[in-house]
């Protein structure tokens, strides 16, 4: 390559003069993204952020946590609701799909990306790589889907609120973590817009991340986290959660209602669902799984919004007796797919919602789990992964008043980075500007809408008092 075009045995080609590539519009992108981001402030100008307006047809909290448990295993939806019921934080985790209707009454600038669907401020975290070393990222993708970049930013300023109030921060310190992690975003764009593709591409998520998000409080809390997160592995949660077999080998143990074991039948299903599940791998991976045998499968709950879903852990032992441990948990469709119509977002086609949860995940992050894939079980999607490799992550409910902006910046520039990789930053930074207008009103809407999900999370409590909805509390 030279800086004019394409050098041949015989001379240069003018880059104007090279046949378009198939899969490329047009290649190189000709005009400008800032400009054309910029111009989009027309259109939507970015103080239109702070509107909240849902309209006089919006589902009430009963409702619409009835609703959403159509399709889970109903003797587990009470669990659902029981920790829904804890906190208005709580509930906004069980609520992206409610959030999604209201979002989708809210101005859009029509840029998309691959989203998380679920950007809530407890969904980053640590994770081992590879070779072991720890990175933070995203970490939840099951509601991923290309959608408005917007709808993840303002749902992480109203978890930033939301997780503030419940830490027992003051209104200014609440509004001051949503508002910093908007300008963490909006100055992380710029900054990508400015690297070279590859180095933007590349960027990881490490220490010089919290340099540039201005982080340091955080530091403390990151290191006792990475701790945590170094012991939590397979081996671990197998000695905790398993017994030996008069044969030698190891099963799990019933802790109802997280852990239980499953009938033979259940457990040869999923079992016989990781064969189609290796061949969704890259073929590197597959004498690493070769050399390992699965000794048993049980059931395990997880999660908030996902409790209802099936999920099992299957247990795999190499040739030392050593465990790995992979979640195989169920894909359920995107909870925004109907409401990205009114966003001006066409729904996918989904050939299967495992696969689409593994490639959201795989656009998102810059270094994803080795043995990430998808399977289906009993005719259901799902996703496979491993179990607690090295998982980490901070309560953002439980950092001191001080550590919560600085947590909103470090998430507010994660965030970025994740989008960057499927919207042009250049795009998005041109939009988003140099000054603070966006910042205010993307702070202005998460106050206002931590208002609404602490009236939605009574009316979930009252629901729950007066027989309307069973909850499982302390679960």
């Amino acid at each position: 390559m030279t800086g004019t075009g394409v050098e041949t045995a015989e001379r240069a080609v003018p880059v104007s003069r090279l046949p378009r590539v198939s899969g490329f519009a047009q290649w190189p992108a000709q005009g400008s993204p800032k400009k054309r981001g910029k111009a989009l402030r027309a259109a939507v100008p970015r103080d239109a952020h702070r509107m909240l307006d849902s309209g006089a047809g919006r589902p009430d909290a009963v409702t619409a946590v009835t609703e959403s448990n159509a399709g889970r295993l109903p003797e587990l939806t009470p669990i659902r609701a029981g920790r829904m019921a804890a906190t208005p934080f709580a509930f906004l985790r069980g609520s992206a799909g409610l959030m999604a209707y209201d979002l989708a009454r809210t101005p859009v600038t029509g840029i998309g990306a691959q989203i998380c669907g679920d950007a809530h401020a407890a969904n980053f975290g640590l994770y081992g790589d590879a070779r072991g070393r720890l990175v933070i990222d995203l970490n939840d993708f099951d509601e991923t889907v290309h959608g408005p970049w917007e709808w993840d930013l303002k749902r992480l300023a109203v978890s930033l609120v939301l997780a503030g109030r419940e830490a027992g921060a003051d209104e200014d310190t609440c509004r001051e973590a949503a508002r910093d992690a908007v300008g963490a975003y909006r100055r992380t764009m710029r900054l990508l817009a400015r690297l070279p593709v590859l180095d933007a591409w590349n960027a990881i998520a490490d220490e010089e991340l919290v340099s540039h998000s201005d982080a340091h409080d955080l530091l403390g809390t990151l290191e006792r986290v990475s701790e945590k997160a170094r012991a939590n592995t397979s081996g671990r949660f197998a000695a905790r959660s398993t017994e030996e077999t008069q044969d030698g080998g190891r099963r799990f143990v019933d802790a109802p209602p997280v852990l239980r074991r499953v009938p033979d039948a259940e457990a040869a299903a999923v079992a016989a669902a990781l064969g189609p599940y290796v061949s969704t791998l890259s073929e590197d991976r597959l004498p690493l799984l070769a050399r390992h045998a699965v000794h048993d499968v049980a059931f395990r709950v997880v999660g908030t919004g996902s409790v209802g879903t099936r999920s099992y852990v299957v247990l795999l032992l190499d040739h030392r007796g050593e465990p790995l441990v992979l979640q195989v948990k169920e894909a359920r469709p995107s909870a925004l797919v109907p409401h990205l119509a009114a966003a001006g977002f066409r729904a996918p086609a989904v050939e299967h919602e495992g696969r689409r949860v593994v490639l959201g995940q795989k656009r998102m992050q810059v270094v994803s789990d080795i043995l990430l894939g998808w399977t289906t079980v009993d005719g259901r999607p799902f996703q496979v992964r491993q179990f607690r490799n090295r998982k980490g992550s901070v309560d953002p409910a439980a950092l001191a008043a001080d550590q919560i902006d600085d947590y909103g910046r470090m998430t507010g520039a994660l965030l970025a980075r994740a989008h960057a990789h499927s919207a042009d930053p250049r795009l998005i930074a041109g939009y988003c500007g140099k000054n603070e207008e966006l910042d205010e009103a993307v702070a202005a809407f998460a106050v206002a809408y931590a208002d609404r999900t602490e009236a939605d999370h009574g009316e979930l409590v009252a629901g729950v008092r007066a027989g309307r909805i069973a909850a499982e509390t302390g679960v």
